[in-house]
């Protein structure tokens, strides 16, 4: 997910101003409408992790990003169609990103929450960085600037939505029970002795 963000994202402002002819000045309201898309995704994401579960918000916001990818750079509209459109992808794009802290907290044990958390999304955002890279090298005389950009943006969205269909939901998971960790469910030694107390002294 993050490779396809940063696919568009990186991407946006050259296009607006190669594509479709917009100065540096003009492409500012088509990337504030981007941005505010933006903050109402990350609403909206949370609130669907919670509500459908993480697979299906994963499915559904990657599934309707890559489709917004290829309306806003493939298909010929209006720059005023385009302006608007901005705001839906904004919502889509960001509304993918709202769980993934929820499930990738739920997926490691307590003992090495945080250094699962910390590497798995570090190694992703490293693969990430390889997708703008990815857009610059074919949109350099192997096919247009706005297809690479639908391309690559729309083969990270595939991958999420392959990675969502193989991962567990998670949903309303109990982190003592997050990977697998059964130590939530051991006795411990202070509630044995709260369950021994009341009966030391009592005649058999």
């Amino acid at each position: 997910m993050l490779g396809a963000y940063y696919a568009i994202a990186t991407w946006l402002p050259t296009f607006l101003k190669t594509e479709r002819g917009l100065s540096v000045f003009g492409t500012s309201s088509y990337l504030a409408m981007t941005i505010v898309g933006s903050l109402v995704g990350y609403v909206a994401g949370a609130y669907a992790t919670d509500r459908w579960g993480r697979r299906l918000t994963y499915i559904a916001f990657a599934a309707g990003a890559f489709v917004m990818a290829l309306v806003y750079m493939v298909i010929p509209v209006s720059n005023t169609s385009m302006l608007f459109l901005g705001f839906p992808l904004g919502i889509l794009m960001q509304g993918v990103f709202a769980g993934i802290g929820a499930t990738i907290s739920e997926s490691y044990p307590n003992d090495i929450r945080a250094t699962g958390y910390g590497v798995s999304y570090n190694v992703g955002r490293v693969i990430g960085s390889l997708f703008p890279l990815t857009v610059g090298w074919l949109s350099t005389g192997r096919t247009s600037l706005p297809l690479a950009i639908a391309i690559v943006a729309g083969v990270g969205y595939m991958m999420v939505m392959g990675a969502a269909l193989l991962l567990p939901e998670t949903k309303g998971m109990d982190l003592g029970q997050a990977g697998g960790d059964d130590s939530a469910h051991e006795p411990s030694r202070d509630a044995d002795k709260a369950v021994l107390a009341p009966t030391v002294g009592k005649p058999a």
